[in-house]
């Protein structure tokens, strides 16, 4: 005998497409949600990634921060050494010099004059005497053009002053004087000396 199915067949259809549907939309939910929970944790991990590495370049620049500041100190030392050791040789090379100065000073003094304070700044001299008159101080100030270790001598001022010694009037100049050291021929000098 053959049978019928006489239930309602498109019903049935219906409800097992809205079954087929429901788990096929569950597993696409799942899928979906399994992806972007992995991507989240690979985003995750690659912002950890990243700031460790950031903090390592912080910590490593912090480290040539500190050896920049250092290397910087050195030089600041290094330079003030140098410095240092410059004006040591120079006072090495002008030991002579001052005995070269102090021999012309009194070569080139004449008879009558004698100096009372003499002031050294650089190159320059400043000088200060007495002399029995003016013309001592000009003959003195010949004698300065003259010389080889002594140049430009340019009197600031002279006053005639007149002392009583001995019951008698002495007059005296007494006068001032700028002096320039001769660099040029002082270092010629040097060269040819033995």
């Amino acid at each position: 005998m053959a049978h019928f199915n006489l239930l309602p067949w498109r019903i049935e259809l219906r409800k097992q497409r809205q079954q087929d549907f429901v788990a096929v939309t569950g597993v696409g939910v799942a899928v979906t949600l399994l992806l972007l929970l992995l991507l989240h944790l690979n985003i995750s991990a690659r912002v950890d990634y990243q700031i460790e590495r950031n903090q390592y370049l912080d910590k490593e620049i912090n480290s040539l921060d500190n050896k920049i500041k250092e290397i910087q100190d050195l030089e600041v030392k290094k330079k003030r050494l140098l410095a240092k050791m410059d004006v040591i040789q120079e006072l090495q090379a002008s030991r002579p010099e001052i005995v070269h100065l102090f021999d012309e000073l009194g070569r080139t003094i004449p008879e009558g004059l004698y100096l009372t304070d003499l002031t050294q700044s650089d190159k320059n001299l400043a000088v200060k005497g007495v002399a029995q008159s003016n013309a001592r101080v000009s003959a003195y100030m010949r004698n300065l053009e003259s010389s080889a270790w002594l140049k430009d001598p340019v009197l600031n001022i002279i006053e005639t002053k007149t002392q009583s010694k001995d019951n008698r009037k002495e007059r005296q100049s007494e006068f001032s004087l700028q002096i320039k050291q001769s660099i040029e021929k002082v270092e010629g000098k040097r060269k040819g000396a033995p």
